[in-house]
């Protein structure tokens, strides 16, 4: 039983032939990446809301907002890498993120005749640029597999946003991100399969877009949110 162990042990252990052998003592390196994410925002709702009609009655709403589901998209960018140590690397990766965010306003005062509250909806598309500075710290190389973990910020640009929107984010936002990953070496490139979990650090709605609403009846929606934190999980692809 002894030696059955012992063999298993060893075969574990064996080593194969490794592809590119060399690849990971460059001290500067670029490659591109594809990628799907999955976004959500966490919305702090304003709760009831005293408004004044044009006639000059005053009536309250209470209205809240969600978004029901996480809405997927897609990434495309470059990186640079830098290597710092055997084990240590940052890596800078510029990308445009892709995609709609599904909001669901519900207007518990003004309800249905089923007594279901009023729905609005809004599809909030998003295209963000964005630079990730991540630090990257991986495990020793085994035959043609090297685990790693990251940490860092990703800043964003918002491309996205209409006058019309009932919401709207802010032009900017930055993520604090943490993340996992491996790197497989095949014969002509470093195939890295990566998931990366992003938690904005700031408040990303527009406090200031329901002035700029010309149709003064969606202001009592775009009122009822207080705060937005925006969140995105992401799995890509990186070709170096």
């Amino acid at each position: 039983m002894a030696s059955l162990a012992s063999l298993t042990y060893v075969y574990s252990q064996e080593r194969t032939v490794e592809n590119r052998p060399y690849t990971d003592l460059r001290p500067f390196h670029f490659g591109v990446f594809v990628g799907t994410h999955l976004q959500d925002i966490e919305f702090v709702n304003a709760g009831p809301q005293i408004l004044t009609n044009e006639d000059g009655t005053v009536v309250e709403k209470v209205i809240s907002c969600d978004q029901d589901r996480w809405d997927a998209g897609f990434t495309v960018g470059v990186l640079g890498e830098l290597r710092l140590s055997s084990c240590l690397a940052f890596r800078v990766a510029p990308s445009m993120y892709f995609g709609t965010r599904h909001l669901t306003f519900h207007n518990f005062t003004d309800v249905l005749g089923d007594g279901q509250p009023l729905e609005l909806q809004q599809e909030m598309k998003s295209v963000y640029i964005s630079s990730d500075c991540n630090l990257i710290f991986a495990a020793k190389r085994f035959n043609n597999h090297r685990p790693y973990v990251l940490a860092g910020l990703n800043p964003m640009f918002n491309l996205s946003g209409k006058s019309e929107d009932v919401l709207r984010l802010k032009k900017f936002d930055c993520y604090l991100e943490l993340g996992i990953g491996c790197d497989f070496y095949l014969p002509f490139f470093k195939l890295r399969p990566e998931l990366k979990f992003g938690y904005s650090l700031i408040d990303a709605l527009d406090s200031k877009h329901p002035n700029e609403l010309k149709d003064k009846n969606m202001m009592m929606y775009s009122q009822s949110v207080r705060k937005a934190q925006t969140k995105i999980i992401g799995l890509t692809f990186y070709f170096e």
